[in-house]
């Protein structure tokens, strides 16, 4: 496939929407092929471990790995990260979380397999980035609480202590919530109930000072949490017309 020589710089919605997920791909490359031989390596490694883990998922009408594609990609691109344990870990975020079964292998019968998964991508990729998975991984959802607030107190409470961890968190919310307007149906209102009260907290997390982008990225991500409230403020206001 031919794809355009501005596909470097094109926004990664157009790319979506014209190219899908080959385009996505391309620019993955185009992105990495700035590391050195070792850290693309790594890169397409955990590129199709989660293409092969998320084969069979989808994103409302993509495939699921653009997700992981666009996390990575934002991190790259628009937040300057050059670490490739942190770009690793991005593209690996959802891998525990949504297939711990098919990461850990064979397991004896009511064992979790959530610490074999993340012992399977320490043993792959190294202790940083299976700890760094771990922090972005939500727990098991306790019935006796509300959903919602369990998840954003995890947030909160994983992502103070990691400070990387809210790099790859808020390229993750960044493509959930300033991407919700790609979503349609009644999951509208539902995630902007869930990601809306994150963004103060997000806010907070990424301007503090232990948060290792520039100044220039952090204003870039005050934009889009800016953009993402506004939308959710729009769908929560107007509830009849998200649907």
């Amino acid at each position: 496939m031919d794809f355009p020589s501005y596909l470097g710089t094109m926004p990664m919605h157009a790319i979506t929407e014209i190219h899908g997920e080959p385009g996505l791909l391309e620019r993955f490359r185009l992105e990495i092929g700035t590391f050195d031989d070792d850290a693309r390596a790594r890169l397409s490694e955990a590129l199709d471990l989660a293409a092969d883990l998320h084969r069979d998922d989808r994103r409302v009408r993509e495939p699921y790995l653009n997700h992981l594609l666009r996390v990575a990609i934002r991190m790259m691109h628009h937040y300057q990260v050059r670490d490739v344990d942190v770009i690793v870990a991005g593209l690996l975020h959802d891998a525990v979380e949504d297939h711990p079964a098919a990461l850990a292998g064979p397991v004896a019968e009511g064992v979790d397999p959530v610490p074999a998964a993340l012992a399977v991508l320490a043993d792959r990729f190294g202790h940083r980035v299976a700890r760094l998975v771990a922090a972005v991984t939500n727990p098991s959802w306790d019935p006796d609480r509300d959903r919602h607030v369990q998840y954003r107190e995890h947030v909160a409470a994983s992502l103070e202590r990691d400070p990387w961890a809210r790099v790859i968190k808020i390229s993750d919310f960044t493509d959930n919530g300033v991407g919700v307007i790609h979503t349609t149906g009644p999951k509208v209102l539902s995630l902007a109930r869930k990601y809306r009260p994150l963004v103060p907290i997000l806010r907070e997390l990424v301007a503090r000072p232990d948060t290792p982008l520039a100044p220039a990225v952090k204003e870039h991500i005050s934009a889009q949490l800016d953009l993402a409230e506004e939308r959710f403020r729009a769908i929560l206001d107007n509830p009849v017309r998200a649907h």
